[in-house]
């Protein structure tokens, strides 16, 4: 017997391990009003948003054949990544790997969803001139500019504890980065800018950047990214029980689900549901990606997009 009740403790305890900080996230309060609710999500209304060139534009773009001066190169993290100037004396962020792709589509997907997002480009390759070592060719890559008017703040915002938290586009941005299996959901990839002047319909923008983690499988260990295999595999909802709904998730910060209500899964599908067929090939051209993969990703995503319509257990899930 005592050995039973031990091993149900030890149970119980891992079971809370697991669930992190649920008990910090704070209860929902009433939604916010509509100017504060635009510092992070604005109804992107009728017209299709531009998703080949995005917020920036062609304006914005990093030239191809421009010659990059490195001033830092950083390989801590899962992506390398450089910060450079062009010849204009414009500084750019520049992540290269296979996250640059996926975090440019998913970017797009969420500025199309009215979502704040930076200008962002892919280019598949591009030229580094570093100290010493003269210039040499890079391979594909995400550049992101930083640009004077719009100042990226030192303070992050937090998933659990924000003013968003009574507002359904804040629960429906979690649902719609677990569609893309987003696997990286920690506050570190939450910023706030500040704007010089309005920008997307405010002055500050709430935003999640960082965004590569994503199309593939997830996971708390380096999963596979931009993996159109691993993607398919995936389920999407998993179970709906009364008032919660469980998803097909590998990864880090699985506290933070269980904010997610059936009506979130609902709301986020119906917002997806409003992007064009131009819009969705746009996002995936944007970042290169061939006709066939972005054909694959698409009919999935859409199949996820019916699921969540419906509040239905995913076949892949029912089926396992």
């Amino acid at each position: 017997m005592a050995r039973l009740l031990t091993s149900s403790v030890v149970a119980i305890a891992l079971a809370l391990a697991a669930c992190g900080s649920v008990g910090r996230i704070a209860a929902p309060s009433a939604p916010p009003p509509a100017e504060q609710l635009a510092e992070l999500w604005t109804d992107p209304g009728t017209t299709p948003r531009d998703l080949f060139w995005g917020l920036g534009g062609e304006k914005y773009a990093p030239a191809k054949d421009a010659i990059y001066q490195a001033l830092v190169r950083d390989d801590r993290g899962f992506s390398v990544t450089y910060d450079v100037t062009d010849p204009d004396g414009v500084e750019w962020s520049a992540k290269i790997g296979p996250e640059a792709q996926t975090e440019v589509v998913l970017s797009r997907i969420l500025w199309g969803l009215g979502y704040h997002q930076p200008p962002i480009y892919y280019l598949p390759k591009w030229n580094v001139a570093v100290a010493k070592a003269g210039v040499k060719v890079e391979g594909e890559a995400r550049f992101r500019p930083k640009l004077p008017q719009v100042t990226s703040s030192k303070d992050l915002w937090h998933w659990a504890e924000n003013p968003f938290l009574g507002a359904p586009p804040l629960r429906g941005l979690l649902v719609i980065l677990l569609m893309f299996n987003s696997t990286d959901l920690k506050d570190d990839n939450n910023r706030i800018y500040d704007l010089q002047q309005p920008w997307d319909g405010t002055s500050r923008w709430f935003m999640v950047r960082d965004l590569g983690a994503s199309l593939g499988e997830t996971g708390k260990v380096d999963p596979r990214r931009n993996w159109w295999l691993g993607f398919e595999k995936h389920a999407f909802i998993t179970a709906v029980v009364g008032d919660r709904v469980q998803f097909d998730y590998g990864g880090l910060h699985k506290e933070l689900l269980t904010m997610i209500r059936p009506d979130d899964v609902r709301w986020a599908a119906q917002q997806l549901a409003r992007l064009t067929e131009q819009q969705w090939h746009d996002a995936f051209r944007a970042a290169n990606y061939a006709q066939v993969d972005a054909d694959r990703y698409i009919g999935r995503l859409k199949e996820k997009i019916e699921d969540g319509l419906a509040l239905r257990v995913d076949r892949r899930a029912a089926r396992d």
